[in-house]
């Protein structure tokens, strides 16, 4: 089989490779499937990843980082999806580094870098994103959770819902209404400690996949922030928001990309071995013909993936892009999810099958970070666009 490489892998990111690939062996594959049993991660893989050098790479080196760009952190993406872990990159890994880091790093006051950053990048603090809410889902504008500005700061009630790195987070950046009546334009950032008073970590959610990657309900009853929490100028969360979305929904379609590669390659070599009717499975034209179209899909995919890691490496990646791969990689991650999992027959629908658990963890990608209908509606805008 042809494999699928990075155009933009040069020796320095072949390096690094082998040093996620070795972080994986020892500290990740051994211990993964309990952990999806017991549906919890150890909080000290958050300080081991640190260790590793496997937090927030891309951010500058006097802030706990290598100085270096996206194509490193994609490929950390890339390798822990592929090789089928990807609960603790996209959920876990993405969020704290790729997130909530450069909600940091692009939005923080110099303070504020100092002193969450390098904490961030050693594993010490780990941080979550707070902007899902029960009743607004993927409209971000229809936020509820306010902000009141009081003597010194301000006072934040309600709630956010689904999400990631809820349980083990040290912080939060936090969507709120600032200005009730402005719509997206009365929403502000604030980062905030996970043991002020008033902050409570509800119940971590039960999930159809992705287990042992935490996600929680979060509440927040009149808790007070002091002034220089904010993040960013006051009533700009939305626009924030907005610029940093393209970054996260690469990210999505980095691991699911990654994640078809790897599910073909397993199902390639289960099918070689696996005999039905006094041949191998892999004889019938049946199985060539379905793994060629998924395996061509993938392939033509993978060009286009290549290319928007490649630009916004260069901060040239804008909204409607990054939104066509995270449409078009996670709804083909689902089939070929389903495709591949067909091909094990009985054995595809056991839980200690990694295609199982493959088939469960793609179903979300449609659904985070931006649904695929609200996906379709951004790129349909500005198609027709006047």
């Amino acid at each position: 089989m042809v494999p699928f490489y990075c155009t933009w892998i040069d020796e320095d990111l072949r390096i690094f490779s082998e040093s996620v690939n070795k972080f994986i062996d020892k500290e990740i594959a051994p211990y993964y499937e309990k952990w999806e049993d017991d549906a919890w991660m150890p909080r000290e893989i958050w300080n081991k990843l640190g260790q590793a050098g496997l937090l927030c790479v891309d951010m500058p080196e006097e802030y706990g980082g290598f100085g270096v760009d996206f194509k490193f952190a994609a490929l950390i993406n890339d390798i822990f999806y592929r090789r089928g872990v990807g609960a603790i990159a996209g959920g876990g890994i993405a969020v704290h580094a790729g997130i909530v880091g450069h909600y940091i790093l692009n939005m923080g006051t110099e303070a504020q870098k100092q002193k969450y950053l390098p904490k961030m990048a050693c594993g010490e603090c780990v941080g979550a994103i707070g902007m899902t809410e029960p009743g607004a889902g993927s409209d971000l504008k229809a936020l509820k959770t306010s902000a009141k500005k009081v003597d010194g700061g301000y006072v934040i009630n309600g709630s956010k819902t689904f999400i990631s790195n809820g349980q083990h987070c040290d912080i939060v950046v936090l969507a709120c209404k600032t200005d009730p009546n402005a719509g997206a334009k009365g929403v502000s950032l604030f980062i905030v400690d996970a043991d002020t008073k008033g902050f409570v970590k509800g119940q971590k959610l039960k999930k159809l996949g992705i287990h042992c990657q935490d996600t929680s309900e979060l509440f927040f009853d009149d808790m007070f922030v002091p002034d220089d929490a904010l993040l960013g100028p006051l009533n700009t969360g939305f626009i924030a928001m907005m610029k940093e979305l393209p970054r996260e929904r690469l990210l999505l379609a980095v691991g699911g990309q990654a994640a078809a590669e790897g599910m073909l390659e397993i199902t390639i070599d289960y099918v070689k071995e696996r005999n039905a009717f006094g041949k191998r499975i892999a004889d019938f034209q049946n199985t060539r013909f379905k793994l060629a179209e998924l395996a061509t899909g993938v392939r033509v995919q993978k060009a286009f993936v290549d290319q928007c890691v490649m630009l916004l490496a260069e901060n040239k990646l804008d909204a409607v892009t990054a939104s066509m791969a995270k449409l078009h990689v996670t709804e083909l991650q689902g089939k070929v999810a389903d495709e591949c999992l067909q091909f094990f027959g009985g054995y595809g629908y056991m839980t200690e099958y990694r295609i199982a658990r493959e088939f469960v963890d793609a179903r979300v990608q449609r659904i985070y970070g931006g649904t695929s209908e609200i996906m379709k509606e951004i790129i349909g805008r500005e198609l027709i666009k006047d």
